[in-house]
């Protein structure tokens, strides 16, 4: 890193598809100009998630670019738990318990460069992380923002910021009532069902006021998004009292498309099938069901008579330390399941989701509407339908499939909770399964669809469009 001349501090959440998709944004902006390097510190989680520890460690083993490397924060002997009565306050005690460890680190730097000031020009942060722009502001370092979710979730925490603000609205009686909210992030009135629950209490709206405040310290927010896709949202921000948006996007962690040993099954099975006939099923890191949903999704892939991958995995337990899915899928499933769909379908467990999403056989996807696996949807072509589970995956389904027109709907007012997915009492029907799966494969208009935004997904991210644009600027003012 001797030869570079400027160096930004790169600061994840730790949490799997946080910290996937702003270390995917360290490497563009890297990658970007020859002249920048970057240090991405990395937070070990409140409680084990196999997933993210296997990342990190991959991440610190195989990082193979030269001007980029990990630092893994030390934490405190006794860090603060993370509390299911009051998940976003622990969340962010803890997130804030790394900050005298960033210092320290930003110290060692300056008394380490021989220059005797820091060539460290910038933060970048997590949206779960914004305590540290302060710390950036003690060592008068600018800082900038990356938004993990989409521009229309953003403009909608900032509308919920102003009722709360200016007009003094009493919002978890706004959003616990029936019926729409009209905000300017969108072109059609939003379902209160679909609102992120954490605002219908009053430790989620003390937080959203918290990180807005810190926001507005910062110089810009990063947004996984492209122009193309959220024209409206994009172009809803005020043009004062906040930083200014960013659209770089999409921002995707491509880099394991390779088919490893243990995936060859599969797609073995996939290279035999029609292209564009297979339904993918896959719901996150921490997307799962209890007995009787399964059995459902089950009689309704059967009933649809569509080819499909499906991956069937246990409830994640926040004290687990292990990865978990099903090693006998039969005790849950129907009987006889899995003889009548012989040939038909595969049921796996962790599945290589962007690997999947590339195969020509898939034609169909049905997601929690995570927003990193909507870009993948998008960007290669594949539609979705639209299936949420928890935090903003609602909003993001109605932006996807009432807003843009891009997917079609399984439940969009499906929901679980995290912390006791066994309490979770919605079932979604194998005849609902059954008729979102058809329209999902048959639904040529959406495909079409589709298909033109994924062109437009990738001409963004080269020369000549606009999230390129934004990248260059950013690292220009850099």
């Amino acid at each position: 890193m001797a030869n570079t001349v400027v160096e930004l501090v790169v600061i994840p959440a730790p949490e799997v598809g946080h910290m996937m998709s702003i270390v995917e944004m360290s490497k563009v902006l890297v990658n970007r100009d020859q002249r920048l390097s970057i240090n991405v510190l990395l937070m070990n989680p409140p409680h084990p998630v196999p997933a993210l520890t296997n990342y990190i460690e991959e991440s610190l083993a195989k990082n193979t670019i030269e001007r980029m490397r990990f630092i893994e924060l030390p934490q405190d002997q006794t860090p603060p738990k993370l509390d299911p009565k009051a998940p976003v306050t622990s969340f962010y005690e803890f997130i804030n318990s790394h900050c005298k460890y960033v210092r320290s680190i930003m110290a060692d730097m300056i008394n380490n460069d021989q220059t005797g000031y820091s060539r460290v020009v910038g933060f970048v942060v997590d949206i779960l992380c914004v305590g540290m722009i302060d710390v950036a502001n003690e060592f008068n370092v600018p800082a900038y923002v990356f938004f993990t979710a989409n521009a229309a979730y953003l403009g909608f925490n900032l509308y919920v910021e102003r009722l709360l603000l200016d007009q003094k609205q009493d919002v978890i009686e706004v959003s616990d009532s029936k019926g729409e909210i009209i905000a300017p992030c969108f072109v059609n009135p939003v379902p209160k069902y679909v609102v992120h629950p954490v605002y219908k209490i009053d430790e989620g709206l003390d937080f959203l006021v918290y990180a807005f405040k810190e926001t507005r310290k910062a110089r810009g927010i990063m947004v996984n998004t492209f122009l193309e896709l959220e024209t409206h949202a994009i172009e809803s921000f005020p043009d004062t009292d906040f930083p200014p948006v960013y659209p770089v996007g999409p921002v995707l962690n491509l880099d394991g498309l390779a088919v490893k040993v243990e995936d060859k099954d599969v797609f073995s099975w996939l290279d035999g099938q029609p292209p564009s006939s297979v339904v993918l099923l896959c719901f996150g890191s921490m997307g799962s069901f209890n007995e009787v949903q399964v059995k459902e999704i089950a009689c309704g892939l059967e009933q649809s008579g569509h080819r499909f991958v499906w991956s069937l995995r246990l409830p994640p337990a926040f004290d687990q330390s292990a990865e978990v899915h099903y090693d006998d899928p039969t005790m849950l499933l129907p009987d006889g399941f899995l003889e009548r769909t012989n040939g038909i379908g595969k049921v796996i467990g962790w599945a290589p989701q962007a690997s999947l999403l590339a195969h020509e056989a898939v034609g169909g996807f049905v997601s929690h509407c995570g927003w990193n696996s909507t870009l993948e949807s998008l960007w290669f072509g594949v539609p979705m339908a639209a299936w949420p589970m928890y935090a903003e995956q609602q909003m993001n389904a109605f932006e996807m499939v009432v807003e843009l027109g891009l997917a079609v709907e399984m439940k969009l007012d499906y929901k679980i909770d995290l912390f006791n997915p066994g309490s979770n009492t919605i079932i979604v029907t194998a005849n609902e399964i059954e008729r979102g799966i058809k329209r999902l494969m048959e639904d040529n208009a959406i495909r079409e669809k589709v298909k033109e935004m994924s062109k437009l997904s990738r001409a963004t991210t080269v020369e000549g469009g606009s999230s390129y644009a934004s990248i260059g600027y950013l690292v220009q003012e850099i």
